[in-house]
């Protein structure tokens, strides 16, 4: 029993390490884009995806992966549509992502309640050792993608119109950025659950924005953030016997307000000596 507690930890602290990678270098561009919502967003259209797989009776997370992909082609056109008020096109996929959940699993009446309460709470300590070599895919791809389009991503963030101007493809970096969020977001989604992986994914982005004075710093601080986070919450929550993904949730708020408690402190210090 004990060798089986283990290696379930074992897989949980391994998939803890990887999506601390992982949700910051997306986290960032997301606050930065404003589209802090956007992961909120794709995790209701995932778990739509979720409810179709069962309601068809197919693998979810096959069809979570092809809902997210069609979802990030939607926002983007939706974005260009409502180009004044972008945060439209954000509004119109959450609730339509969620109706569509709600929808499906009303009528799937043979689906089980575990199932879906596993995708919308998540489950990282029962976590298979499949879930996690996909994890560690995704986190390799996504380094390299970063590393690979880092400029280009930088450019787009702060200046759309010089990214255009510069012949960068705006639209597609945008779809494919977004697609990326959304595999992402379908992949920690039984880890982390529905409801907390927005959270999960921007809440290591805003404390590093706190903490970092460049933007390379606010990478490494994310990650360092995103480690302790994730690391802490899931030993907190084997201890105290709470849920995984609401105490790693609580545990990032909790560094988040002694940050920017620590940063307002400074700050008056600071104006304080000038005077």
């Amino acid at each position: 029993m004990e060798m089986f507690l283990y290696g379930f930890m074992q897989r949980a602290l391994i998939a803890s390490l990887l999506m601390a990678v992982i949700t910051p270098l997306l986290g960032l561009f997301l606050v930065l884009r404003r589209q802090s919502l956007l992961a909120d967003t794709l995790s209701h259209v995932s778990l739509a995806g979720v409810a179709l797989g069962l309601f068809v009776n197919i693998n979810p997370t096959i069809t979570t992966l092809i809902v997210v992909l069609i979802a990030s082609v939607l926002i983007e056109f939706l974005s260009n549509l409502y180009r004044t008020y972008s945060e439209v096109s954000i509004a119109i996929m959450m609730s339509a992502g969620l109706s569509i959940a709600l929808v499906l699993m009303s009528l799937n009446q043979g689906a089980s309640s575990m199932s879906v309460q596993q995708y919308l709470f998540g489950s990282i300590v029962t976590i298979s050792t499949a879930q996690v070599v996909i994890l560690a895919i995704l986190t390799v791809l996504i380094v390299v993608l970063f590393l690979l389009f880092k400029k280009p991503m930088y450019v787009l963030t702060f200046d759309e119109e010089t990214a255009f101007a510069e012949g960068l493809p705006v639209r597609w970096m945008s779809i494919v950025f977004n697609a990326v969020t959304g595999v992402t977001i379908a992949i920690m989604m039984p880890i982390a659950g529905a409801l907390l992986v927005s959270a999960i994914m921007i809440l290591p982005a805003a404390i590093a924005m706190r903490l970092g004075r460049s933007f390379n710093m606010v990478i490494l601080v994310g990650v360092v953030v995103g480690v302790i986070g994730m690391v802490g919450g899931l030993m907190s929550s084997y201890q105290f016997n709470t849920p995984p993904g609401a105490t790693i949730t609580l545990l990032f708020i909790a560094i988040f307000i002694i940050c920017s408690l620590i940063k307002i402190i400074s700050v008056r210090r600071q104006v304080n000596k000038q005077k």
